[in-house]
């Protein structure tokens, strides 16, 4: 059976707290302020830019007035800041070329900004592997809000999400929508605590060969939902299906493999 499979990207995908840290900092540092540690800017990723500035000004007690030119400064450089392969977690692309192999479809569903999502998947050459990247900045809400995955997945029936975190959980939850848990990303809560279907640790280890989890799982025919069509695109730009860096269309996981 295809499914349709939506990822989180920070803490499921890629370990990008130290560029986001680097970031927050750099901004911080003009201001004559900071700097946070990676641990605590670890503690506010998970709910989107907004709420992160906002942890940020509580955290060092920042005026309030501050609160907006440091988002905006923050995000000019979420759009610049580089992405090394190396922030993958291991056997993440190995993973994804697997799950594309055995024909399911691939999506991003992210409280990270698109402009910044686009960036990263750029740097990290998995674009190509994703027909859908849906960002924080899509649709007027971000998860734990359902309409974003339910964007992502693109009304499929057959859909599944992949989340690191207690905000993923908490959307799935609400989308109806399985929820595998990566356990080790960002989450705070212990994992019995955090909803979900099933959960793996190891992208390497969970995705040997051709044999993906995600093929095994054992989930009851009723618990599909169908997931309502979105029209989407970034708050006053044209809504798109995106398809590649360059509008391309996703390419077989194997051809991208004999590429590199």
């Amino acid at each position: 059976m295809s499914l349709t499979i939506a990822f989180d990207l920070d803490g499921t995908l890629i370990d990008s707290v130290p560029q986001i840290a680097d970031c927050v900092n750099t901004a911080l540092a003009t201001r004559g302020t900071g700097p946070l540690t990676q641990r605590t800017v670890q503690g506010f990723v998970g709910k989107g830019l907004p709420a992160l500035v906002r942890q940020v000004a509580r955290e060092l007690r920042l005026p309030e007035a501050d609160t907006d030119p440091l988002h905006d400064e923050i995000l000019a450089l979420y759009t610049r800041v580089e992405t090394p392969a190396s922030a993958l977690y291991p056997g993440v692309r190995a993973a994804l070329a697997v799950l594309r192999d055995e024909g399911h479809s691939l999506a991003i569903c992210t409280n990270k900004p698109h402009a910044a999502t686009l960036k990263c998947l750029a740097d990290t050459g998995l674009t190509l592997l994703f027909d859908r990247v849906i960002g924080g900045d899509s649709l007027p809400t971000r998860k734990p809000d359902p309409a974003m995955l339910h964007a992502a997945l693109d009304g499929s029936g057959t859909a599944l999400y992949v989340g690191d975190s207690e905000t993923d959980a908490e959307t799935a939850e609400a989308a109806g929508i399985p929820f595998l848990l990566f356990t080790e990303g960002y989450r705070k809560s212990a994992v019995e605590d955090l909803s979900h279907t099933a959960s793996f640790s190891s992208f390497a280890a969970s995705f040997p060969g051709s044999a993906s989890p995600i093929s095994s799982l054992k989930i009851p025919p009723g618990v599909w939902v169908q997931s309502p069509r979105f029209e989407v695109g970034v708050w006053g730009q044209r809504p798109r299906r995106l398809r590649g860096v360059n509008g391309d269309r996703p390419a077989r996981a194997s051809a991208l493999r004999e590429s590199r």
